[in-house]
């Protein structure tokens, strides 16, 4: 399982390399990938994850590569479904956005379980959901502070498509992201947790 994960994200990652096309942006969205599967090898002995949690940190990586090479304004899948739903504008980022808050939620609640940060659980979901619009309210930031410094890579990386309210839509999709983890794989990750021995019970 670990060597196809490896296999799956390098592959991906060459691919994503060869000719992207705007070079800088792809430095920017492949690198939370990039760092991401680094922390991953070096807590694989010390602090395993459940084999659901690694699959969907696979799948963000992947969306992350997928749109540095491309833009996310311009991925062929996004092109598709605007062209099918005779949309204005490609919607891949949205995606992107969904997928932000929907995995780090899953990362959250295994950590905040495993770790026994919560009691409640019921506090525990407020505060992954909180954590996650945080997160995405800080990629705003990083976003906007990259088009204070490069006028260049600005327009590719934010990819607003002239959409006024790109920024609080990217919030809201991240947040229905995370909501939606909590409902459709809480009980599924309960089950992993209890196989793999990290809990008796949640």
């Amino acid at each position: 399982m670990r060597w196809i994960w490896i296999g799956i994200f390098l592959a991906v990652l060459v691919w994503s390399g060869i000719g992207p096309k705007d070079f800088v942006t792809w430095c920017l969205e492949v690198a939370p990938a990039v760092l991401g599967g680094l922390v991953l090898w070096l807590t694989r002995e010390r602090f395993p994850l459940t084999s659901l949690v690694y699959a969907l940190i696979l799948f963000h990586c992947v969306v992350l590569m997928v749109g540095g090479h491309y833009t996310y304004a311009e991925v062929p899948l996004g092109e598709w479904v605007r062209e099918l739903l005779d949309g204005s504008r490609n919607n891949y980022d949205k995606l992107g956005h969904f997928v932000q808050g929907f995995v780090p939620a899953m990362i959250a609640r295994e950590l905040m379980i495993r770790l026994q940060v919560f009691n409640s659980a019921r506090w525990r979901d407020f505060y992954i959901v909180s954590f996650c619009l945080g997160f995405s309210a800080f990629y705003e930031l990083i976003e906007w502070w990259v088009a204070l410094l490069s006028d260049e890579a600005a327009e590719a990386f934010l990819g607003t498509q002239g959409y006024v309210w790109d920024t609080q839509s990217d919030m809201g999709w991240a947040l229905f992201g995370a909501l939606a983890a909590l409902l459709l794989l809480s009980r599924l990750h309960d089950k992993q947790l209890r196989e793999r021995g990290f809990v008796s019970r949640v």
